[in-house]
């Protein structure tokens, strides 16, 4: 789905909302009326049935906002006030980092095939005469399906001259790569958390917004308000998302009220340091390949669906780890907050001791927001460590094992290959290097398409973000 739409300029204005009341010391008080807000006026339309369905929908996206799983919930009466008291006392976060709001999920009906109004009737007939089930018919000049007898085996969308065929999918099982996605008794959608790999496709996907991340950012705030020392660590893709230099970027975040800033791009250097002694050593050994280890949802594919790719997988650490343990290194009293454009960081950073929260850009570009800050007229802050070229170029496809390339002191003996997204071609192409049919000896793979620029909480649209990082990294290289 494309980046810009409704379902995340709500959740937008749910986060500027909540962290406007709790600057203003008015959350308890004041989180209630943001549904009635959000909802009234002439020219309001309601989504569903009717404003107040809209209202109770919008209560429960409060409540992950809030950093709460919402599957089954049931509404007790209990104001939202409550919540948000109860939110503020907690000293700790917990997983899964998804959660599904069912009031909000549609209930697609199953994923089948339509015959639109678009149907000529023609006397070639492909549709009838090519379905393997003799699931389609013809009844005054047009035709149509026997859903009973139906096996969405898509035949008759392939052979109708007229495209008059469409395929109604259910989006966020049909984004899900793992197949993690199902629908329960009641025809909704539950996650089975033994195979999500935390991508954040059902999420990105969802046109209804029923798949949210639990966010942690009144956790920042809070902690904030206690008196805590942060440091924010901000990934390589976020540079991307806001318009103005990187300078610029740590002086919004300084203004924002972190203590000190840091470049993820710093660790990622590390990594591709690591990586590139990594790969010429497997390559003395005579292994086949190797494969990158900076995405976390890669990772999790591997450990859940394709184990007998794990010997292959670089033992080196992410960028995120290696800049929390600078930060950790120089400033032990301080908190450390991840921000990145992705969910499965946000795994990433609960399964890390040196990582105490994840924000997403969504969650930065809000705070930013409510606090009334333009990064392009922020402060220039200097940048005492600047990243490399390499460090900067991680965000999209190809950046890793370049970065990698750039530190091998020989790489007349480095094949590089890139699965760009964890889709069925790029699984396809995982499982068969894990069996041996590899095409080269060193294997990047990104969740997500295009590369991180392109992650499932992104503000900006990826295009233009990947070209304002690949200029950044080339200003650095030079």
């Amino acid at each position: 789905m494309h980046y810009n739409n409704n379902t995340l300029l709500v959740k937008r204005d749910l986060l500027v909302s909540l962290i406007k009341l709790f600057l203003d010391d008015k959350l308890e008080e004041g989180i209630d009326r943001i549904p009635y807000e959000m909802t009234s006026g002439p020219n309001y339309e309601p989504i569903r049935c009717c404003v107040y369905h809209d209202r109770v929908i919008l209560k429960i996206r409060i409540l992950a906002r809030l950093g709460f799983s919402v599957e089954d919930y049931e509404d007790d009466g209990a104001p939202l006030g409550l919540h948000a008291k109860k939110a503020q006392e907690r000293t700790a976060i917990s997983g899964p980092v998804l959660t599904v709001l069912d009031e909000a999920c549609n209930a697609c009906i199953k994923t089948q095939y339509l015959i639109t109004n678009a149907c000529q009737g023609c006397l070639a007939r492909p549709c009838l005469l090519n379905c393997p089930k003799k699931a389609v018919s013809m009844s005054g000049g047009h035709a149509g399906i026997d859903k009973t007898k139906c096996v969405n085996c898509g035949i008759c969308l392939q052979a109708c001259p007229y495209h008059a065929i469409i395929r109604i999918p259910v989006p966020c099982e049909e984004a899900c790569p793992v197949g993690a996605i199902a629908k329960n008794e009641a025809g909704k959608e539950r996650i089975d958390y033994n195979k999500c790999i935390f991508c954040g496709n059902c999420m990105r996907e969802c046109p209804f917004g029923a798949m949210m991340d639990k966010s942690q950012v009144l956790d920042v705030l809070m902690a904030k308000k206690r008196g805590k020392k942060i440091s924010a660590l901000f990934a390589p893709a976020v540079a991307g998302q806001f318009r103005g230099s990187i300078g610029k970027l740590i002086g919004a975040l300084k203004q924002a009220g972190f203590d000190d800033v840091y470049e993820v791009a710093l660790g990622a250097d590390i990594t591709a340091k690591n990586e590139a002694a990594e790969f010429t050593e497997r390559m003395e050994k005579g292994e086949p390949f190797m494969t990158t280890s900076c995405c976390p949802a890669y990772i999790e594919t591997v450990r859940k669906h394709i184990p007998d790719l794990k010997k292959r997988v670089s033992e080196t650490r992410t960028p995120m780890h290696y800049t929390a343990e600078i930060a950790a290194r120089e400033h032990p009293d301080q908190l450390r907050v991840f921000i990145g454009p992705c969910l499965a960081k946000r795994k990433e950073g609960l399964d890390d001791p040196l990582v105490d929260y994840v924000l997403t850009a969504e969650e930065i570009g809000a705070l930013f927001l409510a606090l009334g800050i333009d990064v392009t007229q922020a402060e220039e802050a200097a940048i005492p460590n600047p990243a490399k070229a390499g460090g900067r170029s991680f965000p999209w496809s190809g950046g890793v094992a370049e970065a990698v390339r750039r530190n091998l002191k020989d790489d007349s003996n480095f094949h590089p290959e890139c699965v760009n997204g964890l889709n069925k071609e790029g699984l396809a192409m995982m499982k068969a290097w894990s069996e041996g049919r590899n095409t080269g000896n060193i294997l990047e793979v990104m969740a997500c398409p295009g590369g991180c620029a392109a992650g499932p909480m992104v503000i900006a649209n990826p295009k233009i973000a990947t070209n304002q990082l690949k200029k950044i990294a080339e200003e650095s290289a030079g």
